[in-house]
């Protein structure tokens, strides 16, 4: 029947006399494919599908690229069809500094990730033919599909599979998806070759081809990510759990939208003793900031004045920035993790008694197990799986955690005695976890004064303006 996975022209798949395989074959051989399935059922596209030999060859074989196409999608309204592109070290010709660490590799994938996605945006190749407004637009016999995606970058840089650099030989692999045009379920065959064999190449000739990109924004780029890293492993050495550089964005956009914030104002570093500097080893730039020494530090202020702000950007830190981010070089140290409170996680085995003890009916706190964890245990268990992970500087906001776990004043323990209140506050454990664990906290802190007294650094945020207070 009409549409089913077929290898042969029982489908309307490929022709007897085809020089292609199931493994691919030349790229002419690709685009004659897919002129024979104009018309054809939409199942007939299993027919352009390729696998990999033992050798690591196989796919459809362009001047510029090969093109491996995993399972094509059933039909125009399933998920789209899986591609991935590889283009050879003597196509990229890419200089090899670039890629010579696994870091200077990662930032490199991510510079071609956004020229990728950059350039796909402006050719329009990203739009469906639905959306390009095809007449059959919300109509099944209208035309649909068409359109090339891949994933979208974020502000930082992070290793990951949409585009990688090998750094073993500089080859460049592509991840993104197709999804395959047709008009209900009868394929377009003139328009899959049109977009596969114009569009795609195109892509490819001007995001992946160091010819065809700005030298000096790509080592810019390279350079930047490699000095973050850099940075972020100098700190135990200077006694510091976090480094934000003069001049520093840290407002985003909004609660949504991780861009910068317009007219935000920059960071600057109070001045004294918090105030310290790092001269980069890449680029040999001296950066002056402010660097937040171990131990525990309260960031105070009034309401909307930046205080959550300055401890989010710390919380990415453990990630570099793409350049344009405003926050690169604000960094923590690798181990650093965010705690909140999580009501309803499921905890299971975690013993929590050194915040928590004597719960009613006896119930074991030192191997605490739930389904539906409260405020209070399930933050005292993600400290302890923090602990365990390794983590040697815990980021906290009063905002998000449970009440009851950072603080008793005197009226409640008048009210409830110590032998009837299983929780013991935070505030009572904070100094020790950093005397006899190490452990730094910075803690977000504008309700509760008591924190003063176990302080090591004070921070006061007014109207975004940090002072050390």
């Amino acid at each position: 029947g009409g549409g089913g996975y077929s290898r042969g022209g029982g489908g309307g798949g490929r022709s007897g006399g085809s020089s292609s395989s199931i493994n691919g074959g030349t790229y002419t051989d690709f685009l004659s494919l897919l002129r024979q399935l104009d018309g054809k059922q939409y199942g007939a596209y299993h027919d352009i599908e390729t696998s990999t030999n033992p050798d690591g060859s196989g796919g459809w074989v362009h001047n510029d690229f090969t093109l491996r196409i995993g399972r094509a999608q059933s039909d125009s309204f399933a998920s789209p069809t899986r591609c991935e592109i590889r283009v050879p070290p003597k196509v990229g010709q890419f200089p090899s500094h670039l890629y010579s660490t696994k870091v200077r590799a990662v930032a490199l994938s991510d510079y071609l990730h956004r020229a990728l996605y950059a350039h796909a945006k402006e050719m329009g190749v990203d739009a469906s033919l639905v959306e390009g407004g095809g007449s059959g637009k919300g109509n099944w016999n209208g035309p649909k599909g068409g359109d090339i995606q891949l994933l979208e970058p974020c502000q930082h840089v992070l290793e990951q599979s949409a585009v990688s650099v090998l750094s073993e030989d500089g080859t460049i692999v592509a991840h993104l998806t197709i999804n395959l045009p047709a008009r209900g379920r009868t394929i377009l065959g003139q328009a899959a070759e049109q977009i596969l064999g114009q569009a795609l190449p195109t892509l490819v000739q001007r995001a992946l081809k160091c010819a065809s990109l700005s030298p000096d924004r790509m080592s810019k780029h390279v350079d930047s990510v490699q000095d973050q890293v850099w940075l972020q492993q100098q700190l135990k050495s200077r006694g510091l759990v976090a480094f934000v550089p003069n001049g520093a964005i840290l407002p985003r956009a909004s609660g949504v939208d991780d861009r910068p914030m317009a007219d935000a104002v920059p960071f600057q570093s109070p001045p004294g003793k918090l105030s310290t500097s790092f001269t980069l080893p890449t680029t040999g730039v001296t950066l002056e900031g402010m660097g937040i020494p171990e131990g525990i530090t309260l960031i105070c202020g009034g309401g909307f004045h930046g205080k959550s702000t300055l401890l989010e950007a710390l919380q990415v830190g453990i990630y570099p920035k793409f350049p344009q981010d405003g926050r690169e070089f604000c960094v923590v140290r690798p181990d650093t993790f965010k705690i909140r409170a999580e009501d309803g996680r499921s905890i299971t085995s975690v013993d929590i008694s050194t915040f928590i003890q004597n719960l009613p009916f006896g119930k074991d706190t030192t191997s605490f197990s739930t389904l539906d964890a409260s405020g209070s245990t399930s933050q005292a268990s993600n400290i302890v799986e923090s602990l365990e992970m390794g983590s040697d500087v815990l980021l906290l906001d009063e905002d998000t955690c449970a009440t009851n776990f950072m603080i008793r004043d005197n009226l409640m323990r008048q009210l409830v005695h110590s032998d009837k209140e299983p929780i013991t506050p935070f505030l009572y454990k904070i100094r020790s976890l950093y005397q006899e664990h190490g452990v730094s906290t910075i803690l977000v802190m504008g309700g509760a004064g008591e924190y003063f007294s176990v302080a090591d650094t004070v921070l006061l945020m007014d109207s975004y303006v940090c002072n050390d207070a």
